[in-house]
């Protein structure tokens, strides 16, 4: 163990060093150029959800185009989470570590991203500056400034957008339900023939946010920060549906899958008939990959359908801000949002607003296949926007304390 004196001579050292090399300034996002030279030979740690073999496949590709065209080494740091990445990062700030994090660049949205913006654990605004965002046209699409009600500000890029919609086996059933109610009347009628994951999957509280703004009259209060008083009286219809359709659902509501992979693998084996998605054409994906018979279509309820955007952040304290500018604004090329959209790939719905391509750009998106199990955007009804990250931690905390917990 060193002593007092050599304490201070390490005292000493450090802070010689760290005058003889200072901490390098944040890249200027409106120096585009100047962004492109940082990021060239830097290794941007992704942290993104990997639950689902499809993304993972596509963000392997995007690794080698970022590759190819910018020389940036691009690592898929792979979670069963999102909140673990921001436990790291607010971890490390906690500990001091200011300007060398472990996290480069998260997907995220959502109840994450107003985690992270109430923290102080963002990087920028920088997202406005990227080359490619004008072709969100975010002017007119307000889903590309608010991510759950929160305003984005420029701390995150879009680069998803995603609807829930529901599919079935039409050789198993002649007529769908067309909405909860219905849904709950069908699942009477033909036991363990439906389920949805397990919240908080995504997926998971997306049904169930999704049952609840059906099944109450004046959805308004679910768009503002949550009251704790209100919670018990607006929620009631949901803990009442949910209640009723549990004892219906495969394995009595006893189990549930974990993802959406996982449901589709039982619908694949015909232990349902009727599943979920938040993807518009993972069914499509999913038949093409001989994941799910092609007697499968997909279908929306009539008063609309949950819909919201995925976003790019980076953290306050990451490492190689330049180069993960230039990942997030890749992802924004028509070239990856095409190969992104393209349901043998993934099937995920571009961000990008076609008016602004041009006509050589939009034939990227004209030229894919959508699938036999795709709806027309003309037929996927109204989005309906996700409530205030209030609300949906709070129904999720219930939800495991009501049906997992109990």
């Amino acid at each position: 163990m060193p002593n007092n004196r050599d304490s201070l001579g390490i005292t000493m050292a450090l802070t010689m060093l760290a005058i003889a090399f200072p901490a390098a300034a944040d890249p200027v996002p409106s120096n585009w150029e100047s962004v492109l030279e940082e990021a060239e030979g830097q290794t941007v740690y992704w942290n993104a959800w990997a639950g689902e073999e499809r993304i993972n496949a596509y963000i392997e590709w995007t690794a080698r185009q970022v590759d190819e065209r910018y020389g940036i080494e691009l690592v898929h740091v792979k979670l069963g989470d999102t909140s673990e990445a921001v436990s790291r990062v607010l971890a490390e700030k906690q500990a001091g570590n200011d300007d060398a994090g472990s996290v480069d660049m998260i997907w995220i949205n959502g109840e994450n991203f107003a985690a992270m913006k109430a923290n102080d654990l963002l990087f920028g605004p920088w997202a406005d500056s990227l080359p490619n965002y004008p072709l969100t046209d975010p002017d007119n699409t307000p889903a590309v400034r608010y991510d759950w009600t929160i305003p984005v500000d420029g701390l995150e890029s879009p680069w998803s957008s995603s609807q829930v919609v529901f599919y079935y086996d039409t050789a198993l059933i002649e007529e769908h339900p067309n909405n909860m109610n219905e849904l709950l009347a069908w699942v009477e009628q033909n036991p363990s023939e439906f389920t949805y994951p397990q919240v908080p999957n995504f997926l998971g509280n997306a049904f169930i946010t999704q049952a609840l703004l059906e099944l109450v009259d004046d959805t308004s209060i679910f768009y503002e920060p949550m009251q704790a008083d209100d919670f018990d009286e607006a929620t009631a219809p949901l803990w009442m549906f949910l209640d009723e359709l549990h004892p219906h659902l495969w394995r009595s509501g006893r189990a549930f899958p974990s993802n959406s992979a996982d449901l589709r693998s039982l619908m694949g084996d015909s232990e349902i008939s009727i599943a979920l998605s938040f993807s518009t054409t993972e069914a499509s994906g999913a038949i093409a990959n001989f994941e799910l018979p092609d007697t499968v279509r997909s279908y929306v309820h009539d008063s609309g359908m949950i819909g919201n955007m995925s976003f790019m952040a980076i953290p306050y304290n990451a490492e190689h801000k330049a180069a993960a500018m230039v990942v997030a604004n890749y992802l924004l090329s028509p070239e990856a949002q095409a190969e992104k959209q393209d349901p043998e790939v993934w099937g995920s719905n571009t961000v990008l607003a076609m008016e602004t391509l041009s006509s050589e750009q939009r034939a990227l998106f004209d030229d894919i296949d959508l699938g036999i199990a795709t709806l027309p955007p003309s037929e996927l009804g109204e989005v309906l926007g996700q409530p205030h990250p209030s609300w949906v931690d709070a129904i999720a905390e219930k939800w495991q304390e009501r049906y997992v917990n109990h």
